[in-house]
């Protein structure tokens, strides 16, 4: 590859989804020059571009707000924490009007605008707008390859590669903030292809540590032939190929049973989907913020409310999960200095728990993690000063990047992301976890990662290509570790050996390390169940 070209910034933002955007416009908004690197295009990358994302929306009275925060308590099964619900509630309601210059809200019937809701494609181009006309710049098809670090191990900066013009670039920051999404596995889930849990890997090899891998237990149902939203199943009945009704339990508080019932029907043969008795305004809402849900069956001649229809579930791994990077404060900063997280690649424990924050919670955090990331990490840059963050940078990525082996092929690079697929989101083995199978899992992932962090591709693109399935590998290894070593059931982590949960385990489990991973109890969740 070509010399490298050279970027500065107060703030290195890497992602370009709804965190990484929000985090843009905060870090610009106090005065700092900002850059943002995305491996896509920021606007339309991420699962957020394709959906109809519903915030945390709940108006300043007192009643309201505590009253939302008490029934997200009650389904978070001890790990999260309302003084984290209620400042995320606040940041939310308060960030949304920024958008009135850059998005087109809809009436709320009554004489206001409709701000809970979002149509996706318009929010993120209008987020990228709001970021760039604030002097945030913005480099798009700049995948992040690995941070670098100061002499003192804080991060200050990253190296990467220009698709498009096919060089490396290597960026100096004051802070980091890492808003890459979660980790989708490759599953064919809408939108998450480029979800590789980069920021996973980049941030583990830089020192950070990891939360919740264990709660990636997370589907979503979808036409067989491609991956919508779900929205419109709410009120569906599913039968098998003869037409017979299968008997698919529904409603919130019957998730897994939902989830074990539909995997049960898909190894007998197809399922089927039947939306006639979705309420009445459906099809109207569901076209007008979920217009890929539509397109996918318009293109097929089908109508998704009258006609019967094949379905499919796909994985949605931490994405609608709760891990990621554990935050060790309230400005979402990692444990390593310069490092912040934002969105799905961080921890979503503090306000989901145990069970998906997917939908409003998971969209609010996205927002105020991003805004609480940027003014921090301005902050931390200004403290540092610039003569603190000159100097040379230590660059810390391993796997893919610099093997004892020559190349892995494009044949290795599928199977080994298959088979991080395979062992995290195979129905039997996420719905049906016991000691053996991910014993079994543990033994197939370590000889993966034996191939895959000793492996690199042919060219910038290859390395590139080799540094995701590096970062999926890893990924599915810390959620198999993590989910084995928590002995009990609790939220969308249920263990058929251990089906009860434990009060001795209420509390988080932190991971650490890369080749050898290890595993304790978080000591502030663990002091506070006590408390």
């Amino acid at each position: 590859m070509n010399d490298p070209k050279d970027i500065e910034a107060d703030v290195l933002i890497v992602g370009g989804g709804m965190a990484a955007g929000w985090a843009a416009v905060s870090a610009a908004k106090a005065g700092a020059s900002v850059v943002v690197v995305d491996k896509g295009f920021m606007g339309t990358s991420g699962v957020t571009a394709t959906a109809g994302p519903n915030h945390w929306w709940v108006p300043p009275e007192p009643a309201l707000r505590q009253a939302a925060v008490t029934r997200r308590l009650e389904s978070a099964c001890g790990l999260a924490d309302s003084e984290w619900m209620a400042r995320i509630i606040d940041i939310t309601w308060r960030s949304i009007p920024e958008l009135d210059a850059y998005y087109p809200f809809s009436s709320d019937g009554n004489g206001g605008l409709f701000r809970a809701g979002l149509r996706g494609p318009e929010y993120l181009r209008g987020l990228r707008h709001y970021a760039t006309t604030l002097g945030a710049r913005v480099l798009d098809h700049h995948p992040a390859l690995e941070l670098l670090a100061r002499p003192d191990g804080s991060v200050g900066g990253a190296l990467g590669y220009d698709r498009l013009n096919r060089t490396r670039w290597r960026a100096r920051a004051g802070a980091v903030i890492l808003a890459t999404g979660g980790c989708g596995f490759r599953s064919g889930l809408i939108g998450s292809y480029s979800n590789t849990g980069d920021g996973y890997l980049m941030g583990v090899e830089a020192g950070a540590e990891l939360s919740g891998m264990e709660f990636c237990v997370s589907y979503s149902i979808s036409p067989a032939w491609l991956s919508t939203r779900t929205l419109p199943y709410t009120g569906a009945r599913y039968y098998d190929a003869s037409g017979e009704e299968l008997d698919v339990p529904a409603g919130p508080d019957r998730q897994r049973e939902h989830l074990l019932a539909l995997a049960d029907a898909f190894r007998v043969g197809p399922v089927y989907a039947d939306l006639h008795e979705a309420p009445k305004a459906l099809p109207n809402v569901v076209r007008q913020i979920q217009p890929a849900t539509v397109a996918a069956f318009e293109r097929r001649g089908l109508d998704m409310f009258r006609d019967r229809f094949e379905v499919k579930l796909f994985g949605e791994g931490t994405i609608r999960g709760t891990g990621g990077l554990r935050i060790v404060d309230t400005d979402c900063a990692t444990s390593v200095h310069g490092l912040f997280a934002a969105g799905d690649a961080a921890t979503r424990e503090h306000i989901a728990g145990a069970t998906s924050g997917g939908g409003a919670q998971n969209a609010a955090w996205a927002l105020s993690s991003g805004v609480l990331s940027g003014r921090a990490a301005v902050s931390f840059a200004k403290k540092r000063g610039r003569a603190q963050c000159s100097g040379a940078l230590l660059a810390l990525g391993r796997a893919g990047l610099r093997p004892n082996v020559k190349r892995a092929s494009l044949s290795d690079q599928k199977a080994l992301q298959k088979i991080a697929h395979d062992e995290i989101l195979d129905l039997d083995k996420a719905l049906r976890r016991r000691k053996e199978v991910l014993a079994a899992s543990t033994q197939t992932l370590e000889e993966a990662w034996c191939y895959t962090k000793d492996s690199v591709g042919d060219d910038g693109l290859g390395v590139v290509a080799a540094r995701e399935t590096a970062a999926l590998v890893a990924t599915a290894r810390w959620c198999n570790a993590a989910a084995l070593g928590r002995e009990e059931s609790r939220g969308m982590h249920v263990r058929e050996d251990f089906p009860h949960s434990d009060p001795q385990m209420e509390h988080r489990r932190i991971l650490t390390g890369l080749d050898q991973i290890r595993i304790r109890a978080d000591v502030a969740t663990e002091t506070k169940a006590l408390a």
